[in-house]
Order: C-alpha cells, then sequence, then structure tokens
C-alpha cells in the first residue's frame, strides 16, 4: 500500500476522534460555559448537520482544483475549526468552531476515497479505501478515550489542541506523500450531479443510510442500555465502546480485502448478519459477557460494510465520482441521525432501553433487501447486453458453415 494511504489515514484519525470526542467531554463543556447538558448536546447536532450539508457543498466548491489540493485545503479548515472551539470564549464561538471542523469532514472521506482507490490497481481499489477508513475507526479504539482521558484530566480546551495539531501533522503527509494526479479532463459539477440520475448509486446510498442507522440505533443508547439493563457501573461504557472500536477496526478491514473479490457476497453477509445480531442483542444485553460480545460484532459487521457500499458507489458514479463519494459520506450521518431519533421515540413509548435493537435490525434488513434488489437489477440490466454483445451460451448461437 502507498505511504499516500497512511497520510490519509492520519487525516482521518484526526477527523474521527474530533467527531467522537465530544460526548465524553459534553459535561465539562456545559459546566465551563455554563449551559445545560442538552444545550451542550448542540455541538454533536451541529456537527453532524454540518458533515451532512457540508459534504456536498465542499465537493462542489472544489470542482475546478486537484484532488490534493482540495484535502489541503479541507485539512486547513479542520484545523482553523479545532483551534477555534480550544480557545473558544463562549459557546456560540465553539459551536461555530465544530462547524467548522465539520464541513471537512464529508468532503476530506469522500475524495479522499477516490484518491486512495486511484493509488492502487483495480482489484486493491476497496482495500485502499479501508485502509484510509482505519484511521477512523482507530481513532474510536485509541484517539477518543485518550482524548476524553486528558479532557477530564487537563481540561478540554487542550484536547481540542491536541486534534488540530494531529490536523496539521495530516496537512504536512498530504503535501508530502500524495502525488499531485489531476483531475479528469472535461469533468464538471454537471457530471458529478449526472451521477445522481443513476438508480444504482441512489440505492447504494440508501444501503448507507439504513445499513449504518442500524448499527447507530443501538450504540445511541448504549449507555442507559448497559447501566439500567446489563448491570454494568458507569465508568464500564468506556471500556465498552473500546470493544466497539476494535470491532469496527477488524470489520473494517475484512470488509475492504474480501469487498475486492466479492462487493455484492459480502454486503449480503455483512448486512445480513448485523440484522440478526442487534435482534439478538435484546437477549443478550441481559448478560455482561454476552453483551460485550455482540458489542463488538456489532461494530465488526457494520463497519464490514463501509468499504463495500463506498467503492459501490464508485463503481457506480466511474466517469465522476467525487460528489456522489462525499454525499455517500453524509449519508452515514444520516443514518445516524435517523436512527438516534427513532431509537429516542421507543424508548420514549415505554418499550425499554432495549427497544432501539430491533429498531436497528429492521434498518439492516432493509438495507440488506435493498442490497438485493440492487443485485438483481444489475443481473437484468446486464442480460440483454450480454447477449447483444455476442456472449450467448455457444449452444444458442448459429452453427456457420464454411
Amino acid at each position: 500500500m502507498p505511504l499516500a494511504l497512511l497520510a490519509l489515514a492520519i487525516g482521518a484519525f484526526g477527523i474521527g476522534t474530533t467527531e467522537f470526542v465530544i460526548m465524553g467531554l459534553l459535561p465539562e463543556v456545559a459546566g465551563d460555559f455554563g449551559v445545560s447538558i442538552p444545550t451542550a448536546g448542540f455541538l454533536v447536532t451541529g456537527y453532524a448537520l454540518g458533515v451532512m450539508f457540508g459534504a456536498p457543498l465542499m465537493t462542489a466548491l472544489g470542482t475546478r482544483i486537484s484532488r490534493k489540493r482540495m484535502l489541503m485545503l479541507l485539512m486547513g479548515l479542520f484545523i482553523v475549526g479545532n483551534l477555534l472551539s480550544a480557545v473558544a470564549p463562549a459557546f456560540s464561538v465553539m459551536l461555530i468552531g465544530r462547524v467548522v471542523a465539520s464541513l471537512a469532514h464529508g468532503a476530506f472521506f469522500g475524495i479522499g476515497s477516490v484518491v486512495a482507490a486511484d493509488l492502487v490497481a483495480p482489484d486493491k481499489k476497496a482495500g485502499a479505501i479501508a485502509m484510509m477508513f482505519t484511521g477512523l475507526t482507530v481513532a474510536n479504539v485509541v484517539g477518543v478515550p485518550l482524548g476524553t482521558l486528558i479532557g477530564q484530566t487537563a481540561g478540554w480546551r487542550l484536547t481540542f489542541t491536541i486534534v488540530a495539531a494531529l490536523g496539521v501533522v495530516g496537512l504536512v503527509g498530504i503535501a508530502r506523500l500524495v502525488p499531485d494526479m489531476p483531475r479528469p479532463e472535461g469533468v464538471r459539477l454537471r457530471h458529478e450531479l449526472a451521477a445522481f440520475k443513476n438508480a444504482q448509486v441512489l440505492l447504494a446510498m440508501a444501503m448507507t443510510v439504513l445499513g449504518f442507522g442500524g448499527v447507530f440505533a443501538a450504540i445511541t443508547y448504549i449507555a442507559p442500555m448497559m447501566t439500567h439493563v446489563t448491570g454494568f457501573a458507569d465508568g464500564s461504557v468506556t471500556w465498552l465502546l473500546v470493544l466497539f472500536g476494535l470491532g469496527m477496526v477488524g470489520g473494517n478491514l475484512v470488509g475492504g480485502r474480501y469487498a475486492d473479490r466479492a462487493l455484492m457476497p459480502m454486503l449480503f453477509v455483512s448486512l445480513g448478519a448485523l440484522a440478526v445480531t442487534l435482534a439478538l442483542f435484546t437477549l443478550t444485553a441481559h448478560n455482561k459477557i454476552l453483551a460485550g460480545v455482540t458489542i463488538a460484532l456489532i461494530g465488526a459487521l457494520g463497519f464490514a460494510a463501509v468499504p463495500p457500499l463506498q467503492k459501490r458507489v464508485l463503481d457506480q458514479a466511474h466517469d465522476a465520482p467525487t460528489l456522489a463519494s462525499a454525499v455517500n459520506i453524509g449519508a452515514f450521518n444520516l443514518g445516524n441521525a435517523l436512527s438516534a431519533w427513532l431509537g429516542g421515540l421507543v424508548i420514549s413509548a415505554g418499550l425499554g432501553y432495549t427497544a432501539p435493537n430491533w429498531v436497528g435490525a429492521a434498518l439492516a434488513t432493509a438495507a440488506l433487501l435493498l442490497a438485493i434488489l440492487s443485485a438483481a437489477l444489475e443481473c437484468r440490466d446486464s442480460t440483454p447486453s450480454a447477449v447483444v454483445a455476442g456472449t450467448a451460451p455457444v449452444e444458442q448461437r448459429p452453427a456457420v458453415h464454411h
């Protein structure tokens, strides 16, 4: 794998850390600014919305410059946003800093996926995408727990300063290691937008929303589920999230490896197994050991689908994939928001803290059905062209007499 992928992974590590570390530091931030925890929660919501809207916006703005230069600009935006958060004199300023940092998120992963895929041979593209996403998954194992610990002991401002420094390392790495690959000739914004007329691109994005939504339906409410149902102490939740992160790392690498060999079968297996695991979580949540195993499996199966889903979008929008790739990153965050809302609804309805697992299982099942539909449509569309191209079975072709 090229060293350039390491630079992309470092940037992904910083972005993953800043996205999730705020969840463990909300009490400290709320206390410093004199706001309530729900109000401090806008730092999470604002970031998610910034990713959703920033992904297509920043990618569209960058259509006239090289992908390397755009990645460098995005890392610069990320650094500015985190420094603004670190020195914010008021809550409103920190919220602005979070939104500024979030604008880099979707476009970085979207453009980074295209660059990573272009750096390697065609049969290694999903593995290259997975290598970049490894930075994001490792952030949940190392960056988030360490950042939370630093924030709770030395102050949350130091955490965001360190994250900004990670952005500087990523920026330098991209500048030195990523080759300056020119954009394809003649590709303009209208070509990028044309990809959204492709039903397969839209189906892949819908699979992303529903499949990853299945994961976060359960994980969003993991703390009350584990403390009220399973019986873990409050302090154990951090280590349970580390288990989830370890599962993400392993699943991401496995998904990247096998998506290059059999993309759609990999999606069928990961989404189907995810649906079953989430449904079983309503039972395993009552046992500490089984709950820990299930949490790791949810992380593994959920992220095993990430490289194939991202590569599926790149494959289907192959003529102009950059915008579609970035929007698919926004789709992950849309899935997070949708599943968190639906999970909250079933809890509010009095169905208990394990009820979001059923929501997650239903979302993952819907994603699996869309994957089956996508494969069926692709098979149907390719069959006529195969006959026209003269690839019908030999016995069906007329004999030629000389």
